[in-house]
């Protein structure tokens, strides 16, 4: 095997397609293909399923793909760090939002990386927190905004602040008049919440616990846009960070009410402990923290800082 391989199997798995990945390393199909094939006859095994709709990953591609992600992602580093060596950062980075921090942050993070840094390709991945700290893990993503703590991340983690959650509901639902929404009533509703293991019910459920009591959780839904259409159409109430809602609260498609007593989460820069950020990354990094400072600053993120 060698890297270039490596690097074309990796970029068809992600993209699922010969022509997406000829079209992100700039080289030409068939050069793609003969890669793919020169890599099963030495494995002597098939990598992928071809048909109609693309390329899709057999045990064996899964398995290889889980092995050497890391690797190749660390490579692609080594090489973009040479390269800009004295010059501006450049290179790939994958950055991780959990969808709260997704809503808030993306769009106006994403303006300044093209401005102040042209020559990094900046590729944001929104999921919860569970699946972000996976990637982390294994070497696939670079970044990642999650909520902690930071001491059970088992990751290199830079706690930036402390920001609160609020009880949503429908309009009309009374959380408008409320003033404060104490965790016994809250107990006693109908909720609609992201699954296990993700950050935000295990901090909802911790909290409850602490005082005896346990979640009515009717629905659950592990995209942020449907927790709060599922809000919206009177399906349950539910637990979020108001600065994520500003947008639907302004528009009247919400409302919410804070809790009593306050629950808190500790927002968290994490990257993998077992090897240095590239050039790039730590750019995209201080990058952030200064977004965070700004957002904070105008008002846009009510969130008590730390950094």
């Amino acid at each position: 095997m060698d890297f270039r391989q490596l690097r074309t199997f990796k970029a068809v798995a992600e993209l699922g397609s010969l022509g997406k990945a000829s079209d992100r390393l700039r080289i030409a199909q068939p050069a793609l293909s003969r890669h793919i094939k020169l890599l099963e006859h030495e494995l002597r095994a098939e990598l992928f399923i071809r048909n109609g709709r693309g390329m899709q990953l057999t045990s064996a591609g899964r398995m290889l793909l889980e092995r050497t992600a890391g690797l190749v992602r660390q490579m692609e580093q080594a090489r973009d760090d040479i390269q800009s060596f004295g010059a501006s950062p450049a290179g790939r980075v994958v950055l991780g939002l959990v969808p709260t921090v997704s809503a808030l942050l993306s769009a106006r993070f994403a303006r300044r990386v093209v401005n102040e840094l042209p020559d990094v390709a900046l590729c944001i991945v929104e999921s919860y927190g569970g699946h972000l700290l996976e990637w982390l893990s294994r070497g696939e993503m670079d970044l990642a905004l999650i909520y902690g703590p930071a001491v059970d991340l088992h990751l290199s983690a830079r706690p930036l602040g402390r920001d609160k959650v609020v009880v949503v509901g429908q309009p009309g639902s009374g959380l408008k008049q409320t003033g404060l929404v104490r965790l016994e009533w809250l107990v006693q509703q109908k909720l609609v919440l992201p699954s296990h293991p993700h950050g935000l019910r295990s901090l909802i459920e911790r909290a409850a616990a602490k005082r005896g009591l346990s979640l009515r959780v009717m629905l659950e839904a592990d995209s942020y846009r449907v927790l709060t259409s599922f809000v919206e159409e009177g399906l349950g109430f539910s637990v979020l960070p108001p600065s994520s809602i500003a947008a639907e609260l302004r528009a009247g498609r919400l409302e919410a009410a804070p809790l009593s007593p306050p629950v808190t989460r500790e927002l968290v820069l994490a990257a993998p402990v077992d090897r240095p950020s590239s050039v790039a990354a730590a750019a995209i990094g201080n990058l952030i923290v200064e977004e965070i400072r700004c957002l904070s600053g105008e008002g846009l993120w009510d969130i008590r800082l730390e950094m």
